[in-house]
């Protein structure tokens, strides 16, 4: 299985919420790159294909941390199959149609300069980052509160927002910290 059949077959048989058909259809239109494009520029998945790949391994960490004991007795969090695919899946849409193909230079083992293939960040409608994620989706289907905060402050304390604003949301909304923790793990020993 192809990591876009992985994706699509997740997608369709959790999120079954009004609008998620049409929004699967404009990530697979030719309106959208989301299955070729990289997750970002020179770090975590920086090639075609990334933001599909990194998308996917959210979902399985998310559904990892969810699972965990503590996590479910001490700290009571439970989420439907539905919530967890939507914020996993779904929360770098910002990221759709924001990268092109460039060059840049780097030495070779030699010590020569050589030019390299390398993506770009181009944003034709810089919204932010979770809060451009939240827009998309809302055009789409509607989100829960709890799932557009945490797909808001999926970025956690690393994003350029108020660090109070990323506390008070964790406490509010526990969603906001798991998807951010999976986003993390995801990120920093997956890819």
């Amino acid at each position: 299985m192809t990591k876009a059949e992985e994706f699509i077959k997740i997608y369709t048989e959790n999120i079954k919420r009004d609008g998620a058909d049409k929004l699967l259809e404009y990530l697979m239109s030719t309106q959208s790159d989301f299955f070729i494009a990289p997750a970002s520029t020179r770090f975590h998945g920086s090639y075609e294909g990334g933001l599909l790949e990194h998308s996917i391994n959210v979902y399985y960490c998310l559904k990892d941390y969810l699972e965990r004991t503590r996590v479910k007795e001490m700290y009571n969090l439970e989420y439907s199959d539905e919530s967890i695919a939507i914020v996993a899946l779904l929360h770098d849409l910002c990221k759709v149609n924001c990268y092109v193909k460039g060059t840049r230079n780097v030495k070779d083992k030699s010590g020569v300069w050589q030019q390299v293939p390398t993506f770009e960040y181009s944003d034709d409608m810089p919204y932010g980052h979770g809060e451009k994620s939240v827009y998309i989706i809302s055009g789409f289907m509607k989100l829960t509160r709890e799932e557009a905060f945490a797909i808001r402050y999926h970025m956690g304390f690393s994003g350029t927002e108020p660090q109070s604003n990323v506390g008070s949301a964790f406490e509010k909304y526990p969603l906001a910290f798991a998807l951010s923790t999976a986003d993390m793990e995801a990120t920093y020993f997956l890819e």
